[in-house]
């Protein structure tokens, strides 16, 4: 897309949680924190009114994204959304519905048309949004929606979860225990270890990726004699990646593949359900973990925390995933660029 020296683009992520005082949290620190330049799609009264109330001192600048980065050293770059948002830190409103929408589909358009880098989003409740009508599971989803939409073409998201110490990829995500067994396939391992694979090499410069690939039940079945799942559909995917020239290996016992020994040993693990992956993760650095969208023709990243409507307001949240997910998209964009 040729934007790898632009800006980035934040959205605000729901305003009634701690999106706009995180942002302004990172363009605070961005000298001392070496933050890359951004914009924030959003009111900018609202996060003026906001930093206002938390006592916060700061610049703003309401602009569009060709100005953004050169202003961003003296004030906070913020592209006004047409919608507008209502300002009630921790009560979430159906009413903000339309601005944290019109704020990722402005982002993803700024990506793909070359005004951003790369698009950073701030979190975002489901229950405000499906109050106001939409229709997705949730912010990868529609993000993969859009993707579609620009490229006619399918797209398979795959979530991980990257920090300094790991990367984790798990195959399902958001259903209940009960029904992984189910939901788990060969192909789904398959097409998941597949694209990140291929988003290790060209987006982190991983010239020949190492895959760990864990097992689902406990010692990854003990040949069959805690459960057939990791003989009958694990294997026979690891055995079809590396007949496909994947480095990749497994199924392993999941209490002993994460250990700082084991970890040397591979880039990323590829485990089987939402908490085989995140607990580690988020064990190993929760304040510094990513969430990291890959088969996306775009860069996408975000903290690895939820809108936090709890403390939303109070002067207390911290943007120490915010500040790492804008430096890790800005190094994923650089590197994009130049094997591109």
């Amino acid at each position: 897309m040729g934007s790898h020296g632009a800006p980035l683009a934040l959205t605000v992520g729901d305003p009634s949680g701690i999106g706009p005082e995180i942002a302004v949290a990172a363009w605070r620190l961005r000298n001392e924190a070496d933050v890359p330049a951004f914009y924030l799609l959003g009111d900018p009264a609202l996060v003026a009114a906001r930093a206002s109330a938390l006592g916060v001192e700061i610049q703003i600048a309401e602009t569009d994204p060709a100005n953004a980065a050169g202003q961003f050293a003296d004030a906070l770059p913020v592209v006004p959304l047409s919608a507008a948002l209502v300002d009630a830190p921790g009560q979430p409103d159906k009413q903000n519905a339309a601005g944290i929408i019109e704020a990722i589909d402005r982002a993803v358009m700024d990506t793909f048309e070359g005004r951003a880098a790369a698009v950073v989003t701030c979190p975002i409740a489901k229950k405000p949004l499906y109050d106001a009508g939409f229709r997705f599971p949730g912010h990868t989803e529609y993000l993969a929606h859009l993707a579609s939409q620009r490229t006619g073409s399918a797209v398979m998201p795959v979530m991980m979860l990257a920090g300094p110490e790991l990367r984790a990829v798990p195959v399902t995500i958001h259903i209940a225990l009960a029904d992984v067994p189910r939901a788990l396939t060969t192909e789904a391992i398959i097409e998941t270890t597949r694209i990140s694979a291929h988003d290790l090499r060209t987006r982190f410069g991983i010239a020949r990726p190492r895959i760990a690939v864990s097992g689902l039940n406990p010692h990854a079945g003990e040949g069959g004699a805690m459960g057939h799942e990791d003989e009958r559909i694990i294997r026979p995917a690891i055995e079809a990646l590396k007949a496909e020239g994947i480095d990749v290996f497994g199924p392993l016992p999941a209490d002993t593949m994460f250990h700082a020994r084991a970890r040397a040993g591979y880039d990323a693990a590829i485990c089987m359900y939402h908490d085989q992956a995140l607990i580690p993760a988020k064990a190993l650095a929760f304040d510094e973990t990513v969430n990291v969208t890959l088969g996306l023709p775009f860069i996408r990243t975000s903290p690895d925390h939820g809108t936090a409507f709890d403390i939303a307001g109070k002067g207390i949240a911290r943007p120490d995933s915010l500040i790492a997910a804008l430096k890790l998209a800005r190094r994923l964009a650089d590197v994009g660029g130049k094997s591109s």
